[in-house]
């Protein structure tokens, strides 16, 4: 993500802090308009019919509105003809980006980065119930699958925990 902030490749540097600070499936940020930035939360139907507002934090939202600062309306992110970017645009556009800065592309996915916004949350607010809720999940199990650690992460946890 430094990479593409220094590169000045806001479009795609956008994409990654969109996906990753607010947990939006790829399908919900091809969503995202100007107008949601400026309110900073974007409201959604999502799975099941069911209500979901989607928070952009304020860091990233100020971000946002300077970089978007000449257009208050419209996609956030557009593609061809101002058309919403399509799934599969972004997700080869993010493959693109992890080969050129040395990135493995077989761990660069959209859905990635909702992972990484639930283990970053769960490590500051351990509600596991509220972190359902902010990812759209009507069970806490699902929201599980997210919060699986590494072998050598739950090393680490064990041995930080256990020290006597």
């Amino acid at each position: 993500m430094d990479g593409l902030k220094q590169d000045g490749d806001w479009f795609w540097y956008f994409i990654v802090r969109f996906l990753g600070c607010t947990g939006a499936r790829v399908s919900e940020l091809r969503q995202f308009k100007v107008e949601h930035v400026i309110a900073g939360y974007m409201d959604i139907v999502s799975k099941g019919q069911k209500l979901r507002r989607i928070w952009i934090p304020d860091s990233l939202r100020q971000e946002s509105i300077t970089w978007k600062a000449g257009s208050m309306n419209g996609l956030l992110f557009p593609g061809k003809n101002d058309n919403a970017i399509t799934s599969r645009g972004i997700s080869m556009g993010l493959k693109r980006a992890a080969l050129r800065y040395g990135v493995d592309q077989d761990v660069v996915y959209p859905h990635s980065f909702r992972h990484l916004f639930a283990k970053n949350f769960i490590e500051r607010n351990p509600d596991i119930s509220l972190l359902a809720d902010l990812m759209g999940h009507e069970s806490i199990e699902t929201t599980r699958i997210y919060l699986r650690r590494t072998a050598n992460e739950q090393r680490a946890a064990v041995n930080k925990a256990i020290n006597w």
